[in-house]
């Protein structure tokens, strides 16, 4: 509501960097205490992510690399929306294009935001079940393996680290939480 106490007013923004992947800007804003300044903001395309669960209650997990940490972990399935893409058939076609799986039924899980503050990033997290085999993965550049791992063993993994990005993350715990 806007009668909140604590709400931040915004009058206009200006961008500083803008590319079809990211915008870098400063917004301007004004603090319910009267302070006002250019705050800096990084809005991102909504992404799209699948949890794919098998009739044995195991989740596909990929085991991938990210530069930027230099780290490598195991990950869901999940990229950009395309624009005028709906999250669930990004969701679909990212599947399909990382591991050569289809999910016969496929139901939102949760949307969120992983950054909030200074990053507008919405995630939009759906779980498949009834996984069809349809190929090979087309997206072979980013993916190291895949791997079918018992959801009761997830749990383990966060905690050891091996799953530690963000969409995955929340995703899981969501899909633990809701099944579990």
């Amino acid at each position: 509501m806007s009668s909140e106490p604590s709400r931040w007013r915004t009058f206009g923004e200006r961008a500083i960097y803008e590319s079809p992947w990211v915008w870098l800007g400063q917004v301007d804003v004004q603090l319910p205490d009267g302070e006002r300044f250019w705050h800096h903001v990084v809005r991102l395309h909504r992404a799209a992510m699948m949890v794919l669960l098998d009739d044995e209650n195991r989740v596909l997990l990929l085991w991938r690399h990210r530069f930027l940490a230099d780290k490598w972990g195991w990950e869901i399935p999940g990229g950009l929306v395309d624009e005028g893409e709906e999250p669930a058939g990004a969701a679909m076609r990212e599947l399909e294009e990382e591991t050569g799986y289809r999910a016969g039924q496929v139901d939102h899980l949760i949307t969120f935001q992983p950054m909030v503050g200074q990053v507008d990033s919405e995630h939009v997290a759906f779980v498949g079940r009834e996984p069809e085999r349809i190929g090979e993965p087309t997206d072979t550049g980013e993916v190291a393996r895949l791997e079918w791992v018992p959801l009761t063993s997830v749990p383990e993994m966060i905690a050891a680290g091996d799953i530690w990005n963000a969409g995955s993350l929340v995703a899981l715990m969501r899909v633990l939480m809701r099944d579990g």
